[in-house]
C-alpha cells in the first residue's frame, strides 16, 4: 500500500500539471487554477484518509489490553 500511495499521488500531479498547461495556453487562466485547486483537494483527501488509518491503528494498539 505504501508504494502504490505515492504513485497514485506522482499520477495525479502529472495529469493536473498537463491539464494546467493546456487550459493555461488556451487563455483560461481560472480554469486552470481550479483545476490545480481541485487536484491539490483530491490528494489532501487521500492523505487524511491514509492518516486516520494510522490513528486507528494507533488507537487499536494501545488499547489492546
Amino acid at each position: 500500500m505504501g508504494v502504490e500511495i505515492i504513485f497514485k499521488i506522482a499520477a495525479i500531479g502529472i495529469l493536473v500539471s498537463v491539464v494546467n498547461q493546456v487550459l493555461k495556453h488556451s487563455g483560461k487562466d481560472e480554469l486552470a487554477t481550479l483545476t490545480t485547486l481541485a487536484g491539490l483537494v483530491i490528494v489532501l483527501l487521500m492523505v487524511i484518509d491514509l492518516i486516520s488509518q494510522l490513528f486507528n491503528t494507533v488507537k487499536n494498539l494501545f488499547f489492546l489490553y
